[in-house]
């Protein structure tokens, strides 16, 4: 499959500098990381988060987890996390569990966690279980500009 349409043509309309790495078939974020040979801080995964008022991306590093409760305190409601289903309504090019980190692509609203900036290199699920999109810190950071950074993931 490669890079799913609905992010590429939002990196190509965003002048996003990218390239694409293959690696062997996995299953999780932890073993992409471990596939790749990317240490899993630089490896952001999109977690969907089901709200009163329909869904938020948070982005995280695959070396991380979402701290449900706390996001919830930051948005003042209470939350849980998507199903499959609902997951694979908003990212319909998209494997299942191989969710991009860009909820803007994909018209939701998105925040991310900090320990993602300042990072030279990022890399994420381009849509299969088999390829990453590469970018640069400053490119990761110009995506993430209008998104909210917050402390989110343990």
């Amino acid at each position: 499959m490669g890079i799913a349409l609905t992010l590429r043509q939002y990196l190509d309309d965003q002048d996003i500098e990218y390239d694409l790495a293959t690696h062997t078939k996995t299953g999780c974020s932890s073993e992409t990381a471990e596939a790749s040979e990317i240490p899993g801080d630089c490896l952001a995964k999109g977690v969907v988060i089901r709200r009163k008022k329909g869904y938020l991306l948070a982005i995280v590093p695959t070396s991380s987890q979402v701290k449900l409760e706390e996001l919830g305190r930051w948005l003042k409601q209470p939350i849980a996390l998507a199903s499959e289903d609902e997951i694979g309504d908003l990212f319909h090019d998209c494997e299942a569990g191989a969710v991009p980190p860009i909820g803007a692509a994909y018209g939701l609203r998105s925040v991310v966690d900090e320990s993602l900036e300042g990072l030279s290199d990022i890399y994420f699920e381009a849509g299969d279980h088999r390829t990453l999109v590469h970018l640069s810190g400053a490119q990761f950071n110009r995506l993430m500009e209008k998104v909210p950074h917050e402390r989110i993931c343990s």
